[in-house]
């Protein structure tokens, strides 16, 4: 599924995302591919990403973006809260 996470500010991350991982207001859900339309609030806390390829930092990767150090598989996002929309396998998060 693609993901693009998005701030006021900018984009933090666009890919392809095996499952997302979310800190919802009623607790921590997730969501894989061909889920059922979905949209939910967030709260503070981490959005943590399973994706399809490696991930490898640079010096253009966005600071609230760490790459997990045991899988590079797996990316984590630091967020103050937000919106997620999930439909035909294309997730977008609103994040502050």
């Amino acid at each position: 599924m693609n993901l693009e996470i998005i701030t006021p500010e900018k984009k933090i991350f666009s890919g392809e995302a095996e499952a997302v991982q979310f800190p919802g207001l009623d607790g921590s859900f997730q969501v894989l591919n061909d889920h059922a339309p979905i949209i939910s609030s967030l709260a503070e806390g981490e959005v943590k990403v399973d994706l399809t390829t490696g991930f490898e930092k640079t010096e253009k990767t966005d600071e609230l973006l760490s790459v997990d150090t045991s899988n590079n598989k797996v990316i984590r996002v630091k967020i103050k809260g937000g919106v997620v929309e999930m439909q035909n396998n294309k997730v977008i998060v609103l994040a502050e």
